[in-house]
């Protein structure tokens, strides 16, 4: 778990490292802040992948037709999220995430889609790791080796400090399964990707 204590404790450090006055009006809060902030942002460093499947489980199966599991396809896509750079810890910011499963007897609800992309997020990260853990859980949630996610996004730590691109966005994915060897259903998650409108 976060330990507050301790990083109230080392902000203040940081602050009067930056040679600021921690005890100054502006600032006297300002660890206390930054722990409560860093304590939601950072929600996800305290499950792994497994326990993070284990939150979001919940399954449909009755109701569902998977009478022709060569064309069942499911796409949750533009999932905002941000994350923070464990190299600088820089905001990763405007990011957007797409998710895509090919059923194998049963479907995730499409928000729980959603909230794992988020915890995934909340994590000290690189975004490559990002799609990974995310194709990860949806594997494990769905048993489903057919998967692929696509992240997007602005990196503070390229755009606001040493190169300072502010347009340069890093888009990565990760294909799992039928997705890294079927041209068909690439050529599908494609066209419902970039489909106008």
């Amino acid at each position: 778990m976060i330990d507050k204590e301790a990083v109230k404790e080392h902000v203040r450090g940081l602050l009067a490292a930056l040679g600021d006055d921690p005890e100054r009006e502006g600032l006297r809060e300002t660890p206390e802040r930054v722990a409560r902030m860093y304590e939601e942002v950072f929600a996800g460093m305290n499950y792994t992948n497994r326990e993070i499947a284990g939150m979001f489980d919940k399954t449909f199966e009755d109701d569902l037709d998977f009478s022709n599991p060569e064309s069942d396809l499911v796409i949750v896509k533009d999932i905002d999220v941000f994350s923070f750079c464990e190299h600088h810890m820089a905001l990763i910011y405007d990011m957007k995430v797409t998710v895509a499963y090919v059923p194998n007897g049963k479907v995730i609800g499409l928000s729980k889609i959603a909230r794992i992309a988020d915890m995934v997020c909340r994590r000290l990260q690189v975004q490559e790791r990002i799609g990974t853990d995310i194709a990860e859980i949806i594997s494990m949630v769905t048993d489903s080796e057919d998967v692929a996610v696509l992240v997007e996004g602005c990196h503070s730590c390229m755009t606001a400090r040493g190169v300072k691109k502010t347009d340069a966005k890093a888009c990565t994915s990760t294909l799992r399964g039928r997705f890294l060897t079927e041209p068909a259903l690439q050529e599908r998650l494609n066209l419902a990707i970039f489909k106008e409108g």
